[in-house]
């Protein structure tokens, strides 16, 4: 679910939508979640003084507080 939330959020954001990709990484207490983008879009991703990256980390740090977990977001170039 968080996977694939994260995954239509970056499509939507991004001008090359098949680069994106979401890996899940999950532990006992925390989930870091891996996002890839092609290098022209990863400016669009993280916005202007990072206020896309921080939006998708609200939405899942909410999320996270719903299941007890915790949940990392890595921009990966």
């Amino acid at each position: 679910m968080v996977k694939e939330m994260v995954e239509s959020i970056a499509k939507l954001i991004v001008d090359k939508p098949n680069e994106v990709k979401v890996n899940l990484l999950e532990g006992t207490q925390t989930n870091v979640i891996e996002l890839r983008v092609a290098k022209e879009d990863l400016g669009k991703v993280i916005g202007k003084e990072g206020r896309n990256a921080k939006a998708i980390r609200t939405l899942l740090n909410a999320i996270g507080n719903k299941i007890n977990k915790r949940i990392h977001l890595e921009i990966i170039e």
